[in-house]
């Protein structure tokens, strides 16, 4: 039966011991680690066992190990904090107990308007301040907006092991959406970038005239969810307008087909583009969810902290109706939806679902007061 957005099944005897059958998830009790965050956006772990937090407003906020909230972090740059901008992700390099090196995407203020940022930067050894910052993306044109501005980030792997490139999921910026479809422009893209900032030298587009080479994929319309599978497969999602929130896998050269098709409707009723959700030259997404949930984060589990059921399973948060989505698959960390468990309903709009080092899950739930939330079984 379910029971307060957690599901339980019946157990069977066997070898001596009760065991939950493979198909049984598991009771979450979640425990409230850090409160009175300002619109938290992005959450990380540090070797130390410490963990970054991003504030909307343009605080990198530090967590002590037992959950105490210690001071922002100096060195941030300048945000333009205002309706869906200000500082979203944080990703650290994978190699970042060597190198301290670690990236930030947040929205920032220039000719025009804002755009969507990229910055690279140090943290020093005593986790107080970044150091030898410096801006390696800018989304191109900057325009006067303040909604749509994606900005999730993930690591390049090939074979096991980071590649040495970055992506950076981009919205359209909702008032200039047929620009998804045009590659003069880094609206509705997801792009791919070398980790100073230069153009990988097998990226799509390179020969493309008019095109920006930095283009990984377009036709995307606010991707809030990005993650690298364990064998190297991108999975992102993204805001539908009115229904059609989709999960895609990315792939180079793709065009994935926002605003000329969609499984949702514009705000009011009428149809998006061509009115059809499918269209030849452009790719179907892996999943949609209508009506839309406001999907936000984006996480693997690699852990068997839940049982092995649960190993390989995609989580994702909702912003809309505040619960977390289990997606089970046909196989772990690929192949297809099966089947959706909402855990956790009433928790609150959750932004951010990330595995912590004990292989446990952690959200962040987005309010002027906000929580950091470990997902304890």
């Amino acid at each position: 039966m379910k029971l307060a957005g957690t599901w339980f099944c019946a157990l069977t005897w066997t070898a001596l011991q009760w065991t939950a059958t493979a198909a049984c998830a598991q009771e979450l009790r979640p425990q409230v680690i850090t409160e009175g965050l300002a619109h938290p956006w992005a959450l990380a772990f540090l070797p130390s066992q410490r963990m970054l937090v991003t504030e909307r407003p343009g605080r990198l906020r530090l967590i002590e190990a037992d959950g105490r909230l210690g001071p922002s972090i100096s060195g941030v740059p300048a945000v333009a904090a205002g309706g869906q901008g200000g500082l979203l992700d944080v990703l650290l390099d994978s190699d970042f107990a060597r190198n301290r090196t670690l990236y930030l995407c947040f929205s920032e203020h220039g000719s025009g308007g804002t755009s969507t940022a990229l910055l690279r930067a140090t943290l020093s050894t005593d986790e107080s301040s970044l150091e030898n910052t410096r801006v390696i993306f800018s989304q191109r044109p900057k325009v006067s907006s303040r909604l749509h501005f994606g900005c999730r980030l993930a690591e390049g792997r090939r074979g096991g092991q980071a590649d040495g490139s970055l992506f950076l999921a981009l919205g359209e910026r909702y008032f200039r959406r047929d620009d998804a479809q045009r590659l003069d422009n880094h609206h509705g893209k997801l792009v791919r970038v070398g980790k100073d900032g230069s153009v990988p030298a097998d990226n799509p587009l390179l020969q493309r005239a008019g095109a920006l080479p930095e283009i990984w994929s377009w036709g995307h319309r606010n991707p809030q969810g990005l993650v690298t599978a364990p064998d190297g497969t991108l999975w992102m999602h993204e805001h539908g307008p009115q229904g059609g929130d989709e999960i895609n896998l990315p792939q180079a050269g793709r065009n994935y087909g926002w605003p000329v098709v969609s499984f949702g409707e514009n705000y009011g009723g009428s149809p998006v583009g061509s009115g059809l959700s499918t269209q030849p030259g452009m790719e179907p997404p892996l999943h949609h969810w209508t009506p839309s949930i406001a999907p936000s984060g984006m996480a693997f589990l690699t852990s068997e902290r839940y049982g092995a059921a649960w190993r390989g399973n995609l989580f994702v948060g909702s912003l809309k109706f505040g619960y977390l989505s289990r997606l089970e698959l046909s196989q772990p960390f690929g192949g297809q939806v099966l089947r959706e468990h909402k855990l956790l309903e009433g928790l609150g709009r959750i932004r951010d679902v990330r595995q912590g080092p004990d292989g446990l899950l952690y959200v962040l739930t987005d309010s002027a007061r906000g929580q950091l939330v470990r997902l304890a079984p």
